[in-house]
């Protein structure tokens, strides 16, 4: 029988070199970009839909304490204004009107009730 014989040959190993990270300026640029880009997006969408709730220094009326008028068919926000404030110019009385119950346009419905600005509220002729 023959022996087999095994010897354990050792490879050398390579040195393990350590690198240092350098990072061009150009690098360094991007990598500042690269950042900035969720600050940016974050403040930007902020800014855009902050103006929706902003508060006047102005004394509001509290909640329930004011005047509605119910529409009627053939109704418009203008014979609604001429009525409410016959005294005023009708146009400011349909911005007041809108603004104050939220109306993106003129359309009214039969039945729908609109609350009164505080300033025409005493001189509602009652509808």
């Amino acid at each position: 029988m023959s022996t087999l014989t095994i010897t354990d040959a050792v490879r050398p190993i390579a040195p393990v070199v350590s690198t240092r990270l350098r990072i061009t300026a150009r690098g360094r640029r991007v990598v500042a970009l690269l950042a900035s880009v969720p600050v940016v997006t974050a403040l930007a969408a902020a800014i855009l839909s902050g103006g929706g709730a902003l508060a006047s220094g102005e004394a509001g009326a509290p909640a329930g304490s004011f005047e509605t008028v119910t529409v009627l068919p053939g109704d418009s926000l203008w014979s609604i204004a001429e009525d409410i404030a016959p005294g005023h110019d009708p146009r400011d009385v349909v911005d007041g009107l809108m603004s104050l119950n939220a109306l993106s346009s003129a359309v009214l419905d039969a039945g729908q009730s609109l609350a009164i600005p505080t300033e025409y509220a005493g001189s509602a002729s009652g509808k």
